[in-house]
C-alpha cells in the first residue's frame, strides 16, 4: 500500500470539502494542489482528472444531507411542490449537460492545467465584482422554490462558464441567480441543488470514459482506496462548510472571494516568474 499516495489523496479531498461550496473554483484548487504535491506522477493525469471529477459527488452528497428535509418534502409532496422545483433544476442543467458532453475530451486536453487555472481565477474575480455590484442588490426572490423556468435556464448558461476549471461552478451559478434576480442566500442554495444532477452526470460520464472505455487508467488497490478516501473526506469537510457558508452569506456580501482568488492567482503568478515553483504543463 503506497501510503504517501493515499495522504495526498486525504489531502486533495480535504481541498474539495472545502472549496466545492465556495465561488473560488474547487476543481483549480486541485489541480494546483495535485501539481504542487505530485500527485499526478504515480497513475497518471488520466486518473488524477478522473480522481479530481468523482470525488466531488462526495462534497455533492453533503448537500443531500444537509437539505434532506427539503428533498424529502419535493419527493413526498412532489405534486404541489416537487414537480416545479425539480423542472426548474433540470432545466438549468441541460446547458451544462449537452455543452459538457461536446466539449469533455477537450476540457480535459486543454484546460485541465495550472496556467489555465489561474487565468480563470483572475477572470472569474473580476466578472463577480462587477456582477455582485450590478445585480446583487436589485435581488428579490429569496426562496428558490420562486426561481421560474426562464431564470433556471439563464443560470443553466451560466454554469457553462464552470466548464473552464479555476472558474468555478459554484461562482458561475450563483453569479447566474444574481443576474436573474436571487439573492445571496437563494441563489448559493439553488447551486447546491444544480450541483447533484451536475456532478451525478459528470462522475458517471468520468467513469465510463474510465472503466468503459479503458482510458488508460490504471485500476488497483491504491488508486481504488484512494479514491474512496477522498469522496469520504471531500463528504465529511462539506458538512462544516456549507452550513458556515450560508451563515456568511446571511451577514457579508460575496467580494471578499474575489480577493482571494485575485490574491492566489498573483502569488501563484509570482512563484512562477521566479521558478520557485513549477507545475507540469500537459
Amino acid at each position: 500500500m503506497d501510503w504517501l499516495f493515499l495522504f495526498k489523496a486525504a489531502l486533495i479531498g480535504i481541498v474539495e470539502g472545502i472549496t466545492e461550496f465556495l465561488p473560488i473554483s474547487s476543481t483549480g484548487h486541485m489541480i494546483i494542489v495535485g501539481n504542487l504535491i505530485g500527485f499526478n506522477k504515480p497513475y497518471g493525469t488520466e486518473y488524477s482528472n478522473m480522481f479530481m471529477i468523482v470525488i466531488q459527488l462526495g462534497a455533492i452528497l453533503a448537500i443531500v444531507y444537509l437539505y434532506w428535509k427539503k428533498i424529502k418534502r419535493s419527493l413526498i409532496e412532489f405534486k404541489d411542490y416537487g414537480l416545479k422545483l425539480w423542472t426548474t433544476i433540470i432545466i438549468a442543467f441541460l446547458p451544462s449537460a449537452v455543452i459538457g458532453l461536446l466539449l469533455n475530451d477537450v476540457i480535459d486536453k486543454y484546460l485541465m492545467k495550472p496556467v489555465t487555472v489561474i487565468l480563470a481565477l483572475l477572470v472569474g474575480a473580476f466578472l463577480m465584482l462587477f456582477m455582485e455590484k450590478k445585480y446583487r442588490r436589485k435581488a428579490k426572490i429569496k426562496r428558490i422554490e420562486d426561481v421560474k423556468p426562464k431564470q433556471a435556464l439563464v443560470i443553466g448558461f451560466f454554469q457553462c462558464l464552470a466548464m473552464w476549471p479555476g472558474m468555478s461552478r459554484s461562482a458561475s451559478t450563483i453569479m447566474g441567480g444574481w443576474f436573474t434576480g436571487l439573492n445571496n442566500v437563494s441563489a448559493s442554495e439553488f447551486s447546491f441543488f444544480l450541483a447533484i444532477p451536475t456532478m451525478v452526470a459528470a462522475t458517471g460520464l468520468k467513469l465510463k470514459d474510465a472503466i468503459l472505455d479503458g482510458n488508460n487508467i490504471n485500476f488497483n488497490l491504491n488508486t481504488t482506496v484512494a479514491l474512496i478516501i477522498g469522496f469520504i473526506i471531500a463528504f465529511l469537510v462539506a458538512l462544516v462548510v456549507v452550513d458556515s457558508f450560508i451563515a456568511f452569506l446571511k451577514r457579508k456580501p460575496m467580494r471578499i472571494f474575489a480577493f482571494y482568488r485575485i490574491l492566489i492567482a498573483i502569488i501563484l503568478i509570482i512563484l512562477l516568474l521566479t521558478k520557485t515553483i513549477s507545475f507540469a504543463v500537459y
